[in-house]
């Protein structure tokens, strides 16, 4: 069995070298995923109803 404290001891150090964002780029890039997911959602969403009117569609003149 590898020895679990020389894991913890490597996982230490390589954390100490991680550059962690400061409070200001943090908050920017949280806001921009928050809109870039809303934006993905709105034109997924509106998609989905295009194609929600389009089944509707074909069904109704080719279906019966």
């Amino acid at each position: 069995m590898p020895n679990i404290i020389g894991f913890f001891k490597e996982v230490r150090e390589e954390l100490n070298k991680v550059v962690w964002p400061n409070r200001e780029e943090t908050i920017r890039y949280t806001v921009l995923v928050i809109i870039i997911a809303v934006v993905v959602g709105l034109l997924l969403g509106g998609l989905d109803y295009l194609l929600t009117l389009l089944t509707a569609l074909i069904i109704n003149r080719f279906g019966g």
